[in-house]
């Protein structure tokens, strides 16, 4: 599979602006859609998705990144079923059945508290993502469970939407 964005950082600073501030930054909500249509066969227009993104929180415009709920209500306006839950004993069974998945986690360190989504899909291999590190180069492997791949990790406050194209 090709032209999936693999690592926001790599978006240079002008390119793609997401209100007021970088793609590169705070992208990542419109990013996980743009990976989640991919992996379904869809071609997308990042400036699209960015507009439609911006307007789902007029006052904010991206500056902060996206709404939680944002992809979820995103594929549903547009024919596609979105399942979504916060509840990790389901992600496993829901994101195989699903054609793509976007979750939305908390993450910290020593320093610094964030949010992060990333589209992902169940293959032969396990479950395979995208944009999840600060450093990726490619599709990231992350096991048989997305549950222990969230702990493996330290991630918490996890949310997964489920996304089936109804129209194949």
């Amino acid at each position: 599979m090709k032209d999936f964005i693999y690592c926001q950082r790599d978006i240079p600073k002008e390119q793609w602006r997401y209100g007021l501030r970088s793609s590169a930054a705070t992208g990542c909500g419109w990013i996980a859609c743009y990976n989640a249509l991919k992996m379904m066969g869809y071609r997308a227009k990042p400036e699209r998705l960015i507009k439609y993104f911006e307007k789902q929180l007029p006052l904010l415009n991206g500056n902060t990144g996206t709404f939680v709920l944002g992809p979820a209500m995103f594929f549903k306006k547009f024919g596609f079923k979105a399942t979504t839950t916060a509840n990790r004993k389901k992600f496993d069974e829901i994101a195989k059945q699903s054609d793509a998945c976007i979750i939305y986690f908390w993450w910290k360190n020593k320093y610094k508290i964030g949010a992060h989504f990333v589209a992902f899909h169940h293959t032969d291999r396990g479950f395979v993502g995208y944009n999840t590190y600060r450093r990726s180069t490619g599709p990231d492997n992350y096991g048989n469970s997305i549950d222990e791949f969230l702990k493996k990790r330290g991630y918490f406050g996890a949310v997964l939407t489920g996304i089936t194209d109804k129209r194949k």
